[in-house]
């Protein structure tokens, strides 16, 4: 298939990366400790695109400006129209919440409709949704076509609308803080710990109506915030269902575990990793055209044909946020202070680190010197007291 469609087929990345001017990846570059260090299968002046994970790498950023490698960094991409069909984390979270759905449904062993039957009523499946991004949104449309009787939270208050038009219950504690727990990017605030407090106790006593929870909720560099308590899992339904889309930033449950599906009780927790994967042909279609249509704004034109020369313009408000590295800088105000930050760090260690055995060393070698001092003394003395002796006691039978 890639053949047919123009494309040579390597046998090492490392051929792959040596011939190409720009290198296109799903996740960031692995780094040596982390058993293969990509960034140097790649030379200077190349341009890397791919979801750098750029606020939680600080040394990995540093690699690669001292690489000279320009980067890119998908999950930086503004949230604006124009940006929309480039937009890596929707395309993926909608896959994920679509997925995450089925997963827990598979889990739930139980019908998700309302079924009338000779035999008798099957309720339907309550499903509460928390965190109303894009995963969120799409959660709710697919239990809701399934039949399932949804309710959603979050903390930005324009997602009331959003919730209420795809049918499901808004839920939430709606207080002045409420109001303005949203950032200019669309994403959602930290709250304060008194509001945490009030959404909690309305969450506890939510949860113990429902049959499957799905948590969404994510904060762009920072661990995914506790939304679901042990405590509060302890007072789910026996059979319930939680599927923690968050399980790889730390998870909104501290029960869930990366990779597994466990139960807690009666409640099973599911903690798929790299959910959009799931799904892998729809996953890879929709990663393809974002990352074609990024290509098609940023690469050269001649003759109205790109010629796939990337160009970097970073008066572009696109690239101006999502690329992080250029021309051996890192160019992010907050990520090169995070990256200064970590080189002043690495010396203090290594001194420290020399100044330990060095002390060690002389400790060792004080003893070894008072030790070989009183020895030599003690060897001379015997000997010649000893020889002075035998003398003396030789003569006087000689005489």
């Amino acid at each position: 298939t890639f053949k047919h469609a123009g494309a040579v087929i390597e046998k090492t990345a490392q051929s792959c990366c040596a011939q190409a001017d720009i290198i296109l990846k799903i996740q960031r570059p692995l780094l040596p400790h982390e058993g293969i260090d990509e960034i140097s299968l790649m030379r200077k002046g190349q341009v890397l695109i791919c979801l750098l994970g750029a606020a939680t790498h600080p040394e990995m950023l540093a690699a690669l400006a001292k690489a000279g490698i320009d980067a890119v960094a998908l999950e930086r991409i503004p949230r604006i129209s124009r940006a929309q069909s480039m937009d890596v984390l929707s395309s993926q979270a909608n896959i994920a919440g679509y997925k995450a759905v089925l997963d827990g449904l598979a889990e739930y062993g139980r019908a998700c409709p309302l079924m009338m039957t000779a035999a008798g009523t099957v309720p339907p499946a309550k499903i509460f949704i928390m965190g109303v991004g894009v995963a969120g949104l799409q959660a709710i449309a697919t239990a809701r076509r399934l039949g399932g009787v949804v309710s959603a939270t979050d903390v930005r208050p324009a997602t009331r609308e959003q919730v209420e038009s795809l049918g499901a219950t808004f839920i939430a504690v709606e207080d002045e803080e409420f109001l303005a727990a949203q950032t200019a990017g669309g994403y959602a605030k930290e709250m304060s710990a008194a509001y945490q407090a009030k959404q909690a106790a309305l969450i506890r006593t939510t949860l113990q109506s429902q049959d499957i929870v799905i948590t969404t909720a994510l904060i762009p560099g920072r661990p995914a915030p506790v939304l679901v308590s042990p405590e509060m899992v302890d007072l789910m339904k026996p059979g319930a269902v939680l599927v923690d889309l968050a399980v790889e930033a730390g998870g909104n449950c501290p029960l869930s575990q990366p990779g597994k599906v466990v139960r807690h009780g009666n409640v099973t927790l599911v903690g798929h990793l790299n959910m959009p994967a799931r799904v892998p042909e729809t996953t890879s279609q929709l990663f393809a055209r974002n990352i074609v249509n990024l290509l098609s704004q940023f690469t050269r034109k001649q003759d109205g044909k790109s010629d796939g020369q990337f160009v970097a313009d970073r008066e572009d408000e696109i690239l101006k946020d999502s690329m992080v590295v250029q021309g051996g800088q890192v160019t992010d105000p907050d990520l090169h202070a995070q990256v200064m930050a970590l080189s002043k760090q690495v010396p203090a260690k290594k001194t420290a680190a020399k100044k330990t055995p060095a002390k060690k060393t002389a400790a060792k070698k004080t003893p070894a010197k008072k030790t070989s001092a009183k020895k030599t003394p003690a060897k001379k003395t015997p000997a010649k007291k000893t020889a002075a002796k035998k003398t003396a006691a030789k003569k006087p039978p000689a005489k």
